[in-house]
């Protein structure tokens, strides 16, 4: 199923995030709308996906990104969308101190991108576990 990630609208993209090894994908309004399932999740957790930013999200999308352990993460300015280039180099600061806040900074390009991301205790746990299934086994250890 990862050979057919974003298909759709780019053809290349299984191939670069397996070459990547860890990426992050930038979305636009209402990510994962008609993607209930969890496999929308799991299929670029294979790939090496770590985040998604994005304008807004489904709902059922953003449970299911972090069951899979991938940060879900909004624009705090959705215009901020329009200045993310394809292939530039980004990094997410201080990820521990942002699910504590619910404020991440996006390095892009030099830039400072402000991200908002709004997790219950369980969900800022389940993520710094890495997914459900990890989250599950340690609770259970």
């Amino acid at each position: 199923m990862s050979d057919f990630c974003f298909g759709v609208c780019d053809e290349s993209f299984p191939e670069r995030a397996r070459a990547l090894g860890r990426s992050c994908v930038i979305g636009g309004v209402n990510y994962g709308q008609g993607s209930s399932r969890e496999h929308a999740a799991l299929v670029p957790l294979y790939l090496g996906v770590r985040a998604v930013i994005a304008k807004s999200f489904a709902r059922i999308h953003v449970a299911n990104l972090i069951n899979a352990g991938i940060l879900p993460l909004v624009f705090a300015d959705p215009a901020d969308y329009d200045r993310i280039e394809q292939g530039e180099v980004l990094r997410l600061q201080n990820i521990h101190a942002g699910l504590e806040r619910g404020r991440f900074t996006l390095l892009a390009g030099g830039r400072e991108v402000p991200l908002v991301g709004v997790f219950s205790e369980r969900q800022r746990a389940m993520l710094l576990a890495g997914g459900l299934l990890n989250y599950t086994r340690e609770e259970n250890a």
